[in-house]
């Protein structure tokens, strides 16, 4: 399997994402430039976090308009899996692929450290390796984290089961409905504030987030399988 890394100016969980794929998950993975139009090469779609293009104007407005986004968005439509961490999340956002948006943290501060998440729906290409309601230990690092949308939105969210993953216990954000993961109707695109990337072995403090990648692998090689 292929996974490419979409590199903007300003992304700087790349390297992390690259790392996962390539030490821990064992793929093919490629960093792909911003201005590139081509990802038809790739089996999965990798955005990061970071501040892509300084996070000007709004995070993510900017990235939106990139030449590679067109790509991004026909291999969503396509059925590949699409998987935008934080930044890559807001990115997401912004480019219509999920609803909602993200305003400043209640407390108006940048947050890094540990936050367990519960699975809320462990039925998709991303988390059918996690059991339903299991809790995992995953980190964030963002500034403005906290998902907002509509009401009308949130209700098609619970009722067709797109919310992903909650923050347990503590919501560190302030986001609505406790909201760290979102799906689209498809179910071939994720965007989630933590970073699952960062925790993909015990040295960095939890390995919670690799099965998220194995996830994606499972669902690829189950969907390509040769049968003789």
């Amino acid at each position: 399997m292929r996974f490419a890394v979409i590199v903007f100016p300003g992304s700087n969980c790349d390297i992390d994402m690259y790392h996962a794929i390539k030490d821990e998950l064992g793929e093919e993975v490629e960093y792909v430039w911003h201005t590139e139009s081509d990802l038809s090469r790739f089996d999965a779609i990798l955005l990061p976090g970071g501040f892509s293009y300084g996070d000007y104007l709004r995070c993510g407005a900017i990235a939106r308009f990139s030449n590679i986004m067109e790509a991004v968005i026909q291999a969503a439509e396509e059925g590949k899996p699409v998987l935008g961490v934080c930044n890559g999340f807001q990115v997401l956002l912004e480019s219509g692929l999920l609803p909602g948006a993200m305003k400043r943290n209640n407390n108006l501060k940048f947050m890094c450290r540990p936050v367990d998440l519960e699975v809320v729906n462990n039925n998709t290409m991303f988390t059918s390796g996690y059991e339903q309601s299991e809790i995992i230990s995953v980190p964030i690092a963002h500034g403005e984290g906290n998902y907002e949308c509509d009401d009308e939105t949130l209700k098609e969210l619970e009722e067709n089961n797109r919310i992903v993953f909650r923050y347990h216990g503590t919501n560190p954000n302030g986001s609505k409905a406790d909201i760290a993961g979102i799906i689209n109707e498809k179910g071939n695109v994720l965007g989630m504030m933590p970073h699952p990337e960062r925790a993909v072995d015990e040295l960095l403090g939890s390995a919670d987030g690799l099965k998220l990648f194995q996830s994606i692998l499972k669902k690829w090689r189950e969907a390509h399988v040769v049968t003789s």
